[in-house]
C-alpha cells in the first residue's frame, strides 16, 4: 500500500467516484459550501473522464476504486455511482474505514439498504445519504412557517413536479436511468425522493400509498408517470404527481400545504408564499431560493459532521423512507390497493 501525502491538519480529503452528471453539481457545491474540503482523488471507470475531472480539481486520478482505496490518497468518499452499485461500493468504503456520502436512493431495496446501514455501523465513521432536499432553501422555509403555527392544523398538502429528461442524465450511449435493473424504479423511486423527503420533513413519516402510475415516455423502462396518495402517520393525506416530458410546461407549485388558517405555496421558480388572515392574497417569506442552492448545504454538513463532530441534518436512515415509498406505490400499482411503507 502507498503511502498516503500528507495532508494540513483541520481539513478533509475527498475522493469523487464516479464522473457522470451528478459531479458537474458536486464539485461547484463542494467549493462553494465546504471551505475545508479538498478533493484529491477522481475515480471512474472512463479513464478519459477520470483524468479530466481531475485535471480541473488537482487531484488524482483512478480507474478502479480499489486502487484509489489502495493509495491512501482520502479520508471520505462521494459516491456517484448508478443505484445498482451503491451496495458495493459503499461497503468496500466502511470496510476501507472511510467516511462516505452517497448519492440517493440508499439503494434498491430494503434489505440491501440494511446491509449498507449495518456496514456503516461496523465501521464507525461518518455516512450520510446525499438527498439535498433536506437542505432546500424553501422547504427549510417552509417548515419553519409550520412550526410557527402559520397556518394552523394541516389538511393536506401536495407536491408536483413536471421535469424533461436532461440529456446529461437520460442520454448517451447507454443511459442507466433507462434501465430498471440499474435503476431499481422510475421517477418515484429517482426524481420523487426530493418532492417525498420535504413531505415527511414537513407532516411526519408516511403510513401506506395508494397510486397509479405510467410510461409516456417509452424509452425507459421504469415509470415516467406518476400519481399517488401518502398518507401519513398523522392521518393527514398528501398527493405526489410527476411527470418526465419535454417541454413546454404550464406554471404549477412545486408545494402547497393546506392549513386550517391559511396556505403556503412554493412556486417556480422557488419563492415560498404565505397566504393567510393578514396577506389573503399572499406575500412572499424569506429570501428568493433555489433548489441548486441545497448542495453546497448538504456538503456543508458532511464537512461538519467529519471534522467537527457535529450530527448531521438527517442521519442515513431516513433515506430508508423515500425507497419504502417509492416500492410501496409499486406495489400499489399491482394490487389496485393502499400498501403499507413499514411491514
Amino acid at each position: 500500500m502507498s503511502t498516503a501525502p500528507a495532508r494540513p491538519s483541520g481539513t478533509l480529503a475527498l475522493a469523487l467516484v464516479g464522473c457522470g452528471a451528478i459531479s458537474r453539481v458536486h464539485v461547484p457545491a463542494i467549493r462553494a459550501g465546504a471551505p475545508r474540503t479538498r478533493i484529491t482523488a477522481v475515480v471512474d471507470v472512463d479513464p478519459a473522464r477520470a483524468d479530466a475531472l481531475a485535471a480541473d480539481c488537482g487531484a488524482r486520478a483512478f480507474a478502479d476504486l480499489g486502487e484509489a482505496l489502495a493509495s491512501g490518497a482520502f479520508d471520505a468518499v462521494d459516491l456517484m455511482l448508478p443505484h445498482h452499485l451503491h451496495e458495493e461500493a459503499s461497503v468496500r468504503c466502511f470496510e476501507a474505514g472511510k467516511h462516505v456520502l452517497l448519492e440517493k436512493p440508499l439503494a434498491n431495496d430494503p434489505a440491501a439498504c440494511e446491509r449498507i446501514l449495518e456496514a456503516a455501523r461496523r465501521a464507525g465513521t461518518v455516512f450520510q445519504v446525499a438527498e439535498n432536499s433536506q437542505y432546500w432553501p424553501e422547504v427549510l422555509t417552509a417548515r419553519d412557517l409550520l412550526a410557527a403555527g402559520a397556518i394552523g392544523e394541516v389538511l393536506t398538502a401536495r407536491a408536483a413536479f413536471v421535469v424533461p429528461p436532461m440529456p446529461e442524465f437520460y442520454g448517451g450511449p447507454a443511459p442507466w436511468r433507462l434501465d430498471l435493473a440499474a435503476a431499481g424504479g422510475g421517477i418515484a423511486l429517482d426524481t420523487g425522493s426530493h418532492w417525498i423527503r420535504p413531505l415527511r420533513m414537513w407532516l411526519g413519516e408516511v403510513d401506506a400509498v395508494v397510486g397509479a402510475t405510467g410510461r409516456p415516455w417509452e424509452a425507459m423502462q421504469g415509470e415516467s408517470l406518476v400519481r399517488a396518495l401518502l398518507r401519513f402517520r398523522s392521518g393527514v393525506v398528501a398527493s405526489l404527481d410527476g411527470l418526465l416530458k419535454s417541454p413546454p410546461f404550464a406554471p404549477e407549485p412545486m408545494f402547497r400545504i393546506s392549513g386550517r388558517s391559511g396556505e403556503i405555496s412554493i412556486e417556480r421558480p422557488g419563492r415560498v408564499v404565505l397566504f393567510d388572515a393578514e396577506s389573503p392574497g399572499g406575500r412572499q417569506v424569506g429570501e428568493e431560493g433555489g433548489y441548486g442552492r441545497s448542495y453546497p448545504g448538504q456538503f456543508a454538513d458532511f464537512e461538519a459532521a467529519v471534522l467537527d463532530g457535529r450530527p448531521l441534518a438527517a442521519g442515513p436512515e431516513s433515506a430508508v423512507g423515500e425507497l419504502r415509498t417509492a416500492l410501496a406505490l409499486y406495489r400499489s400499482v399491482a394490487s389496485g390497493r393502499w400498501e403499507p411503507v413499514w411491514d
